[in-house]
């Protein structure tokens, strides 16, 4: 178990997206850590991390990485609390916890503290694209 409570109360709303054959999918992260609470915490190797090698916070709408978005996510990375653990879904993949990632990889930190769902939750949203989600 860990501290998701603590977590919850300063997260900023923010959302996990995957497309599908129903359209684009979208989880609520805060949602995500509530869920996740009581799965162990185990290791994981960063280099084992698919989404280091792949278009993560672009792709899903109109953000490009422009130097401006870029140094957003670096200040995120810069910010990035390596105690809470990533959120993996049932297939590895990260649904929470990309910035803390790529803030173990910047420190030269082989392994990560992670949860994984044994089945994935339903999604929040399906189909809606991200301009349109709540982020209050």
């Amino acid at each position: 178990m860990w501290p998701s409570k603590a977590m919850n109360q300063t997260l900023r709303p923010q959302y996990h997206f995957r497309k599908s054959p129903q359209g684009l999918l979208a989880w609520d992260v805060r949602r995500l850590v509530k869920l996740s609470a009581t799965l162990p915490v185990h290791q994981v190797a960063v280099a084992t991390i698919a989404e280091l090698n792949e278009v993560h916070w672009y792709g899903h709408d109109t953000a490009a990485p422009t130097c401006a978005s870029i140094v957003e996510h670096c200040s995120l990375i810069l910010a990035a609390d390596l105690s809470y653990p990533i959120i993996l879904d049932e297939q590895a993949r990260v649904m929470d916890g990309m910035h803390r990632v790529c803030k173990a990889l910047m420190q030269g930190l082989t392994h990560v503290s992670a949860v994984r769902f044994p089945v994935d939750p339903a999604p929040d949203y399906v189909n809606r694209e991200p301009d349109t989600l709540p982020y209050e």
